[in-house]
């Protein structure tokens, strides 16, 4: 078929005309929805990772939220245990040095007793008084004993500054002598695994 034989656009019926109008119209449309579409993919992509790094830092805080109440958790359970410790530590140790206070009281009458048992008795009702003394004293020093208050060590034992306390020194005879108590000023007391009381004493140098 000769060119001559192709009917052209404007030999065509007005029908045919607008039906190509319409498709070629429908066609610039197809390109407008195709990237339409792409552009709202790409827009709901961006709001998705938008999101997606806001769960990510939510997520992120509440771990750290986490881990700090954990932290005050173990950290208040480790105080609570401290306390019950030191209460139960407390709790024995007034059990166990319950004597304490009323020990170091009679201790002074102990030192008067024995002050008086120095002096000398000339006459019989002095030596019966100094008899009821002496049995006064064994009862007095018996009940300490008994609550675990005792006499410490002193004359002639190496110098312990935790039993004694030095009041004052003297020469030394021999090398042997030196740094050992050779007098006992005043009596000490331990009490249990305490020291009730320190032995006043004198020290050779």
């Amino acid at each position: 078929m000769s060119k001559e034989e192709f009917p052209s656009e404007k030999d065509l019926p007005q029908e045919d005309q607008e039906k190509q109008a319409k498709a070629a119209e429908a066609d610039k449309a197809g390109v407008k929805d195709d990237k339409k579409v792409k552009d709202d993919k790409e827009e709901a992509a961006k709001l998705a990772d938008v999101e997606l790094d806001q769960l990510k830092a939510e997520v992120a805080a509440l771990t750290q939220k986490n881990k700090d109440l954990e932290d005050k958790y173990l950290r208040s359970q480790a105080e609570i245990q401290n306390a019950q410790r030191r209460y139960s530590k407390e709790r024995a140790d007034l059990v166990k040095y319950e004597s304490q206070r009323l020990g170091k009281d009679i201790l002074s009458s102990v030192d008067n007793l024995e002050r008086a048992l120095q002096v000398k008795a000339d006459d019989e009702a002095s030596r019966q008084l100094k008899k009821g003394i002496e049995m006064t004293l064994e009862g007095l020093v018996r009940a300490l004993k008994d609550n675990g208050i005792e006499e410490i060590k002193a004359d002639g034992e190496k110098f312990d500054p935790t039993l004694h306390q030095a009041v004052q020194s003297v020469p030394a005879e021999n090398d042997d002598q030196k740094g050992h108590v050779v007098q006992v000023l005043q009596k000490g007391y331990v009490y249990k695994d305490r020291t009730l009381r320190p032995a006043m004493v004198v020290v050779a140098q």
